[in-house]
């Protein structure tokens, strides 16, 4: 298993007025973090918008989505934003695809598109998939997968793997199904494995009880019982676990939470000052 160079990136998606998405955007730059991420719900800012206006204030921080549901937009509806994007922001934007996140179906109906049988949310970001791979300009591309079926699409498609996995996940799981992704591609050392940091705090008592809309249960609980969304420690033990992750599970990029955006720059720099790291 080749060992790749980390890669971090962080999830948003919301702010309260542009000048605050804007130095979101600018002040994940400033502390090194490689990605912005943006989720794709009725939640949070929608995803091309919000991205282009992060492009607008940066120069250098790549920008993707994390990730599109499928279903919501055809796929020549996302080749087309996905080429002005590109455009809009010199080549730096990232394309996250999935087939649907749980519940996922009523963002879809809301929205007038159709949500699908799992076969056909499997074709459908296939062929979103294969639209931007069209474009004259063609987008890194990130898949969520699980099931068999999504697992085989990116082993086959993907620049970058995410597992669809719940938030109690434990890193022994999280390596097992970064093992049967292996065992399902021929070109695996292509692949970015991408791992979310769902908080990052000293100690368990100090999650934020607000996590637990997030992750549908208690966060202390999670982390107690050795959840590989939550990182406990300080700064030196927790860029030795997201070293141990990428030895034996062969995760190499990690995605923070923006609620801790501030909290894990110190984790990113340590290891950005013991070893190259990637910039895309």
């Amino acid at each position: 298993m080749t060992e790749r160079a980390f890669r971090f990136g962080v999830i948003a998606g919301q702010a309260r007025t542009g000048a605050e998405w804007a130095a979101t955007a600018r002040r994940a730059d400033e502390l090194g973090y490689d990605t912005l991420l943006i989720p794709d719900t009725l939640t949070t800012l929608s995803p091309f918008a919000a991205l282009a206006a992060a492009a607008a204030v940066t120069s250098s921080l790549r920008l993707g989505t994390y990730v599109l549901n499928a279903p919501n937009r055809t796929p020549a509806h996302v080749a087309w934003e996905t080429a002005s994007l590109q455009t809009i922001s010199d080549g730096r934007f990232e394309l996250g695809v999935g087939g649907g996140r749980p519940n996922g179906h009523a963002d879809t109906a809301a929205l007038g598109g159709m949500w699908g049988t799992p076969g056909e949310r499997l074709h459908r970001t296939a062929d979103t998939i294969a639209a931007a791979r069209a474009l004259p300009d063609p987008p890194k591309v990130l898949v969520a997968a699980s099931k068999p079926g999504m697992m085989r699409l990116a082993a086959e498609q993907a620049d970058v793997v995410t597992f669809g996995l719940p938030p109690a996940t434990t890193p022994s799981e999280l390596f097992r199904a970064a093992a049967s992704f292996r065992a399902l591609s021929n070109r695996a050392d292509q692949v970015e494995l991408l791992a979310a940091v769902t908080a990052f705090a000293p100690s368990v008592l100090a999650l934020p009880e607000r996590l637990s809309r997030q992750v549908g249960g208690d966060p202390r609980e999670m982390a107690a019982s050795g959840a590989a969304a939550f990182l406990i420690g300080d700064v030196d033990q927790a860029a030795e676990e997201l070293r141990r992750r990428r030895a034996e599970g062969g995760f190499s990029y990690f995605a923070v939470n923006g609620m801790f955006l501030e909290e894990f720059a110190p984790v990113l720099q340590r290891l950005r000052a013991t070893e190259p790291v990637s910039a895309g």
